[in-house]
């Protein structure tokens, strides 16, 4: 097997999140900002020459057909590629916490193949295979913050003042199918705007909007009452990232993590300013400024 390279797979945050409605097939219609921030996975890739995809867990045992093996193939079939790949994986973001982690694993696993394998797909081309991986995978593939509608599918890449998170994940993770399953949850947000949401932004409060399904996950889930009670104790406002049980808070300056509870994942992330791979993908044999 020929060695090549570790490839990171950085994190989001929501910064808001509210359903506007919910489409006849069930779908839930939704808006959000997403950002990019530094708390990011390795893969590390090697070419194998005999087609086959092969997986070694480097920190935490994942599911046998997580979404990094399932985007290998499916990148694999769509090009009849007859290479494979031995797939390192040292996961850092947490499960379960509405901050990505799988999909922009599976994003950077198919950029990374996408070049080891000399496939020349265009950015285009990877998206179509990602949305039907995942509803996030597109954004990571996209490169930059975004403001997000429709079921997910509906990007539009955002320019944000560079910040610093406290980023806090509970013990206990949750399942993003029990929220949108529940009856209580709010599905009648008055639709925003991005001239709206942008005005708080660069404002540097970070405070636009809410979480539509944060007071049901808090239901299902008391350890995102606790993280949230800590970071008050720090004099600031948290709010949960997508279905949790992560929560974050933007911070003027760093805090300190000394007393978090033992229990807790804490980390002070800061927001990139773009995607690490940025450039990746290629149109027309060339490298372009997007991934």
């Amino acid at each position: 097997m020929q060695s090549l390279y570790d490839i990171p797979a950085p994190a989001k945050l929501n910064l808001f999140l509210h359903i506007t409605g919910r489409r006849p097939d069930g779908y839930h219609l939704l808006q959000s900002a997403f950002v990019l921030i530094d708390w990011c996975d390795t893969l590390h890739f090697e070419l194998r020459k005999d087609g086959q995809i092969s997986r070694e867990d480097l920190t935490w045992t994942l599911p046998a057909d997580d979404l990094v093996v399932r985007a290998a193939r499916a990148l694999q079939h769509a090009t009849q590629c007859p290479m494979g790949a031995h797939i390192g994986i040292a996961k850092s973001v947490p499960a379960q916490a509405g901050m990505g982690g799988g999909s922009s694993d599976a994003a950077s696993t198919l950029l990374a193949l996408n070049r080891l394998w000399k496939l020349n797909l265009s950015p285009e081309a990877l998206s179509a295979l990602g949305l039907a991986l995942g509803a996030d995978v597109p954004f990571f593939l996209g490169g930059h913050h975004a403001w997000v509608e429709g079921i997910g599918e509906k990007i539009t890449p955002l320019v944000l003042p560079a910040a610093r998170f406290a980023v806090v994940k509970p013990d206990a993770g949750l399942e993003t199918q029990l929220i949108f399953s529940n009856p209580e949850l709010k599905r009648d947000s008055k639709p925003a705007t991005i001239t709206g949401f942008a005005a708080d932004a660069f404002g540097k409060t970070f405070s636009y909007g809410r979480n539509d399904l944060q007071a049901v996950a808090q239901q299902l889930c008391p350890g995102i009452n606790q993280a949230l009670k800590w970071l008050e104790t720090k004099g600031l406002s948290g709010r949960m990232t997508g279905s949790g049980s992560a929560v974050f808070a933007h911070m003027l300056q760093d805090i300190d993590v000394s007393d978090a509870p033992g229990a807790f994942q804490v980390r002070l992330c800061s927001s990139l300013d773009v995607h690490p791979l940025v450039g990746w993908a290629t149109r027309d044999g060339l490298s372009v400024g997007s991934v």
